[in-house]
């Protein structure tokens, strides 16, 4: 708890430092160029049938010079998907809109490998990349190169917003959790002159800042964040621009959002092992190596975690014994550093960003604690494998062009083709969340009425993460009587609700 309360502590120092050097942000690019440069937009994919078309119509649409501008859809499918995008791409260029398509008979470093192998023909200084289930803006592009004109500017990175947030009581939930991230932890980094990483998409580069790094590199699943800390170590500046807006799809299955939380835990710690050693060898302030120790090392929370679920049951037994004085005088100081902060954290990013509605962010908090708890069985596997050195494929989150409650989509064909096959994780999550339930039991037989709200936190977060990993191919099922799914498209089940 007291290393739990650590890292809950730096919640709050990042909102103290969001509001400390709130002065130091400024949206408009310091100067513009005079003639526009040349500008790469690079399309990376796997297996994305069912989004591609609406990823590649809304880039074409982007307003920029076409002679300036060059599209390169970087396609590693090994499914229907290489017919669909090649005859897509075929009809834009057609048409007149400068894109190519790039298809990869191996997977060799994945998302890295295939960006990296699409920049050795790609003819811009500046390098801008969507993933598939993204939807940028049409004035984006023109936004954002401007910022480039000042020489030592080597990314820019603009916050994600979301298509389907209203979807489900799971898309809200999601939402808020990557508000935080881009309000709070990119707003208080960026304006305090620490590190802090491209997120993947939604960002640019410029060329030379990616080869002064090393290029992108497949030795952890988080390429993006590894490829952002080399770069500022090289000397380059990042900027982040959270009124420049990129909407983008949530995941609607609770697998889907599990695989996507995962596989960046285990990156992070990835990360961290490559690359702390690096940052603390280097000639950067210490403010900076320590603010780098905070990011690249915060998922080790999770196997903590695990640890204090394993002992909260015993340890409440044992406190309920003992009375009310060490539960003011310890108990209470750890939640506040490391629960409390959490709350905080995400009322803070939410007021920020809806001035008049953030107080009904108070109805999602339960469920926030809940999840991140039901969370800490996949993700300490995933943090354990990168303590070891275990390696893993890099798993795509599946995107099921869903953009919100009774739209007609095709999630039915695309969950079936590409959900997740379940484990037994799902069924641990279940026998943890009857562990804590027996737990709620056994302290209010007992008299102790202060724990078991603390305790059905618990409870709810298992059960919830362990049903909707089971159950989510049912839901289709139910909801159709057993029709063939493939063949239609019935309005999308709200996972969650």
């Amino acid at each position: 708890m007291i290393i739990l309360a650590i890292y809950g502590l730096h919640r709050y120092t990042l909102v103290y430092l969001y509001y400390r050097y709130r002065k130091n942000y400024n949206p408009n690019p310091p100067q513009h160029f005079a003639e526009l440069p040349r500008v790469t937009i690079q399309l990376p994919m796997y297996n994305e049938q069912f989004v591609i078309d609406r990823l590649i119509e809304s880039v074409c649409a982007i307003d920029y010079p076409r002679d300036r501008l060059e599209i390169q859809v970087l396609d590693d499918s090994t499914d229907e998907t290489q017919q669909v995008a090649a005859e897509i791409v075929d009809r834009y260029a057609a048409l007149g809109h400068p894109i190519v398509y790039i298809h990869r008979t191996n997977r060799h470093g994945f998302k890295a490998g295939a960006l990296d192998e699409g920049l050795l023909v790609a003819q811009g200084e500046f390098v801008a990349i969507f993933d598939a289930d993204f939807v940028p803006p049409p004035d984006w592009l023109m936004r954002v190169v401007h910022h480039f004109a000042e020489p030592g500017i080597g990314m820019v990175q603009t916050r994600w917003t979301h298509l389907n947030r209203d979807y489900s009581m799971l898309t809200q939930i999601e939402a808020i959790l990557l508000d935080g991230h881009f309000v709070l932890e990119h707003g208080a980094r960026s304006r305090s002159g620490d590190f802090f990483n491209f997120n993947g998409t939604a960002g640019m580069w410029r060329r030379q800042a990616i080869t002064d790094a090393g290029g992108w590199q497949h030795d952890t699943l988080t390429e993006d964040t590894d490829l952002s800390y080399r770069s500022q170590l090289a000397g380059w500046k990042f900027k982040y621009l959270p009124d420049i807006e990129c909407p983008a799809e949530l995941p609607i299955e609770m697998t889907a959002f599990k695989t996507q939380q995962a596989r960046w835990a285990k990156g992070l710690i990835q990360c961290s092992k490559k690359c702390l050693p690096l940052i603390w060898k280097s000639h950067i302030p210490r403010k900076q190596k320590i603010e780098a120790i905070y990011h690249l090392t915060a998922n080790l929370s999770y196997p903590l975690m695990v640890v204090m679920t394993a002992l909260i049951v015993p340890v409440t037994i044992i406190k309920s014994l003992q009375g009310w004085f060490q539960m003011l005088i310890i108990d209470l100081p750890l939640f506040t550093a490391s629960t409390l902060s959490i709350a905080t954290f995400y009322l803070v990013s939410q007021r920020v960003l809806f001035p008049k509605t953030w107080k009904k962010t108070f109805l999602y908090l339960p469920g926030l604690m809940a999840l991140g708890i039901g969370l800490t069985v996949t993700n300490t596997k995933a943090v354990m494998e990168a303590l070891l050195g275990i390696q893993s494929a890099f798993a795509r989150t599946p995107k099921y062009r869903v953009a919100a409650k009774g739209e007609k989509s095709e999630r039915s064909a695309a969950a079936k083709k590409y959900r997740k096959r379940l484990n037994v994780i799902p069924w641990i999550e279940l026998a943890l969340g009857a562990f804590f339930a027996w737990a709620v039991y056994y302290n209010l037989v007992r008299g102790n009425f202060f724990t078991p709200p603390f305790l059905l936190i618990f409870v709810g977060g298992y059960w919830y993460t362990g049903l909707m990993s089971l159950l989510q191919g049912r839901f289709d099922r139910w909801r159709t009587g057993g029709a063939n799914t493939e063949e239609s498209s019935p309005k999308p089940f709200p996972v969650g609700v």
